[in-house]
């Protein structure tokens, strides 16, 4: 994946959370937050997030807070909220597509999050002539072997892989080669695309895993306490 940017990939990571964290204290009709109040919330120190929000220029306003430990930086809960949304991209509309009408491809199209997030479904794709031509959630499932041309000829931006292994490989090139920018693989392989195309590869068994670890290590812990 090429890279334009020197902001590392661990900052990044990390603003999805922030802008998630906001989204919830401009529900709740919070103003103004400050470095500390926020790093009770995320779990980040708050010197960390000034580092990472300093990255991009500065939003905070020093000496805010309404006690001495609030003390720090505060920020205007909608305008760094707005600003973390442009960082993000989040101020455009996404084209996507869904490869694979399984489970995890009905739920994603059901998901209206992501459409008002702005990342706008277009099409599904599947290799079962049962579901091609039936719609989810108002879209329509199309056949597989239609993806590049559909993919061209609708300027997609993302392609949203939700099949098996044996066939995320073909679909990732498929999409490569019909133009999209980005690729979100749920397909439990890494894919191999271009260094032009953003690959995000999401393996849910690996954080299943990280919990099954956590509760293993959490026993053994508490057994040795017991002795």
């Amino acid at each position: 994946m090429e890279r334009f940017s020197s902001i590392s990939m661990a900052v990044v990571r990390r603003l999805p959370k922030y802008h998630r964290y906001l989204s919830e204290l401009k529900k709740n009709d919070v103003k103004r937050v400050s470095s500390q109040e926020l790093s009770r919330i995320t779990g980040f120190t708050a010197s960390q997030i000034r580092q990472d929000l300093n990255c991009f220029g500065g939003f905070g306003q020093q000496g805010y807070g309404y006690n001495v430990e609030q003390l720090g930086y505060g920020y205007n809960v909608d305008d760094l909220h707005q600003q973390i949304s442009k960082i993000l991209g989040l101020d455009k509309v996404y084209k996507t597509v869904i490869v694979g009408a399984g489970n995890l491809g009905q739920a994603i199209v059901n998901y209206t999050f992501f459409e008002k997030s702005g990342f706008v479904p277009q099409a599904i794709f599947d290799v079962n002539p049962r579901l091609i031509g039936l719609k989810i959630n108002d879209i329509k499932v199309h056949d597989v072997e239609n993806l590049e041309s559909f993919v061209k000829d609708n300027g997609i931006d993302i392609g949203i892989i939700c099949t098996p292994k044996s066939q995320c490989q073909k679909v990732a090139e498929a999409l490569a080669k019909g133009g999209v920018q980005g690729i979100w693989n749920f397909a439990p392989s890494d894919v191999s695309v271009p260094d032009d195309i953003i690959v995000e590869n999401v393996h849910l068994s690996e954080s299943l895993f990280t919990i099954s670890y956590l509760l293993k290590e959490r026993e053994e812990v508490l057994k040795t306490k017991k002795y």
